[in-house]
């Protein structure tokens, strides 16, 4: 019988939550979490499952996937599965990473499975397999369902379709396919355009991806005259959070008057980020919002002026289309203050 392994972080490897994100990896001969119903749906035994924190991944990443692959090089495994990792960023991330590498060394397939707004998935879909899977937990069922569908499929040496078809990614790879029409393609083509030109419906054989391009900015030609606002997605907040932003897929976001502060304390601001330990952030907010830094430089005649509010909301879960949202309500402020530059700062 042939065998799988799967990747996990240490959250659904039952190890903990974020205060165990710095979870060393190891590999686990058996089945932990979601291994148990992959070894259910698929065509191949689970016979080890590979847990490894996200922010171990994320801060050690060389050092993480050196240490699995080094575990892994004397198990036998035909394919190899990491995920689900929803809308989880760093295990969008970590998931792909391992993937990689192991379709790297190993040669063998390698399927993981993010929700569209994974940053995960930009990041690693040429490389990878990767299913468009759900938002949260709530989908795991059948993420690992579809994952192992399709492996069952490679598994298999059966046919494959294209990826829109089984449910992956698009990667970029385009193939000569022969049709069961038999109709030529100079009438296929004529029959698009008749169809366009009626604003008919019509499928195009040939898809052009459209790129969501943000021109950039023009230098500013002299910092020591520049007034320059800070915008976090940290989540950093007065310890009431009087926006009530979310803590993750946020659609929220807050604008904190800094005009007499020349740092953020502890105490007074916090954060509400639910992506990372909040203890560092919390006991020093500078460390996510550096205040005390650009006010440093505006001592400094580094820059001009430090804008008398920085703005913040969350980053972790966020879609695309609230962040384009809450980024268009800051700039109407932002404009009306005359700012020449924002620094946008994560975690």
């Amino acid at each position: 019988m042939k065998k799988a392994l799967l990747y996990i972080n240490q959250f659904f490897g039952q190890i903990g939550g974020e205060e165990k994100a710095d979870f060393e990896p190891v590999v686990i001969e058996g089945l932990v979490g979601p291994a148990m119903h992959l070894n259910k749906v698929l065509d191949a035994e689970v016979t080890h499952t590979i847990i490894c924190g996200d922010n171990f991944m994320g801060s050690h990443e060389e050092e993480a996937i050196s240490r699995i692959l080094k575990d892994i090089e004397n198990i036998d495994f035909d394919i190899f599965f990491a995920g689900p990792a929803f809308q989880a960023g760093r295990y969008g991330s970590a998931c792909g990473n391992i993937c990689k590498a192991v379709k790297e060394k190993f040669n063998v397939p390698t399927i993981s499975s993010m929700h569209i707004e994974n940053p995960g998935v930009e990041m690693f879909k040429n490389d990878i397999y990767i299913f468009k899977g759900g938002h949260s937990a709530a989908k795991m069922r059948a993420d690992i369902e579809a994952m192992a569908s399709f492996g069952n499929k490679l598994l298999n040496n059966e046919s494959l379709l294209s990826a829109d078809e089984e449910g992956y990614y698009g990667r970029g790879i385009r193939h000569q396919v022969w049709l069961d029409t038999a109709v030529p393609a100079s009438d296929r083509v004529v029959d698009m355009l008749i169809n366009k030109l009626n604003n008919e419906p019509f499928k195009t054989e040939l898809p052009i991806p459209k790129l969501d391009r943000v021109p950039i900015a023009n230098p500013i030609k002299d910092l020591s005259k520049a007034t320059i606002a800070l915008v976090t997605t940290g989540g950093i907040v007065p310890v009431d959070n009087p926006d009530r932003i979310q803590s993750a897929s946020a659609t929220r976001w807050g604008r904190y008057d800094i005009s007499d502060t020349d740092d953020l304390k502890g105490g007074v601001y916090k954060t509400i980020h639910a992506g990372f330990d909040p203890a560092a952030a919390d006991a020093d907010p500078d460390v996510i919002t550096p205040i005390d830094a650009l006010r440093a430089y505006e001592k400094e005649g580094k820059i001009g002026k430090l804008h008398e509010y920085f703005y913040s909301t969350v980053g972790t879960g966020t879609t695309q289309a609230e962040a384009a949202r809450m980024a268009n309500e800051m700039t109407v402020y932002l404009k009306d203050a005359h700012v020449d530059g924002v620094i946008l700062v994560s975690t």
